[in-house]
């Protein structure tokens, strides 16, 4: 059994949380003047406990596989929050976890996705309440009248369209309706990036990720800097068609039977 990863993310993911961090921020003296940003390899090897020359290979992609130990001490060496020590596990080890089936093992594309008529018929009983149903590529699997005023009426869009990452960063109503676009996009980029790294083989999620960066300057810039961010509750600043900006909370349930869809219902704060 081949178990999988993605050991070249996985160093990209070192270096750059590497580079992000002070000798200060992590207790160690300032030291002899840096040529380059960050901490030095040792300096984490020595905080990880690990030999300079094993970090040394992990950084550098090679196929060396950590254990879970191991990946806890990198994790708060470098002071990864929640979402990141996840991403570091999937890079790490696939989809699945240690004992899983990794990367190697999965189909070149995963199958197309069904949304079970009852899910459907939850999002419409929603109304008034803007709700929409995400794929496991975000795509927009269905939406009530309610959410298609709110952001876009997805129904009139190609279906290769209908995705809520491209929509957010290749058109102007995204902008439009989220009042604080740069954050929220930057998080919603780093939300899909960890739905991304469960499928490394995926070739629909590589088209997709190609495309947003061939057409998102935001895209290009941020995509290498691995930066994620976790899926939960919480508010946003939305501005209405008709009703202009208001404080909207909302809500992700994740559908039992296909974990990979996720349900998002939204209702004015309170």
């Amino acid at each position: 059994m081949t178990l999988g990863g993605d050991p070249q993310a996985l160093g990209q993911l070192l270096r750059s949380r590497r580079q992000r961090l002070t000798p200060g921020d992590v207790g160690l003296p300032p030291g002899d003047r840096r040529r380059t940003p960050g901490l030095r390899r040792e300096e984490v090897a020595l905080l990880a406990s690990l030999s300079t020359t094993y970090y040394t290979f992990l950084e550098q992609g090679r196929p060396v596989r950590p254990s879970a130990q191991v990946l806890d001490a990198l994790a708060s060496a470098l002071r990864m929050s929640a979402a990141e020590r996840r991403y570091l596990q999937v890079l790490a080890y696939g989809p699945d976890g240690p004992d899983g089936m990794g990367s190697a093992d999965m189909a070149v594309s995963a199958p197309p996705e069904r949304l079970d008529p009852g899910v459907a018929d939850l999002v419409q009983r929603l109304e008034p309440y803007p709700t929409l149903v995400k794929g496991r590529r975000w795509d927009v699997l269905a939406a009530n009248p309610a959410a298609r005023e709110l952001f876009t009426d997805w129904t009139g869009l190609p279906h290769g369209e209908r995705n809520l990452v491209r929509w957010m960063f290749t058109t102007d109503r995204a902008r439009e309706v989220y009042c604080e676009w740069e954050p929220e996009a930057r998080a919603m980029l780093g939300r899909f990036r960890l739905a991304a790294a469960r499928y490394p083989d995926d070739a629909d999620f590589a088209a997709l990720i190609a495309e947003l960066q061939r057409d998102s300057e935001h895209v290009r810039d941020w995509w290498p800097r691995h930066d994620v961010t976790g899926v939960g509750s919480g508010s946003k600043k939305l501005r209405h068609p008709r009703l202009g900006p208001a404080e909207y909370s909302h809500v992700v349930l994740q559908v039992a039977d296909h974990p990979d869809q996720t349900i998002v219902t939204y209702s004015l704060a309170t």
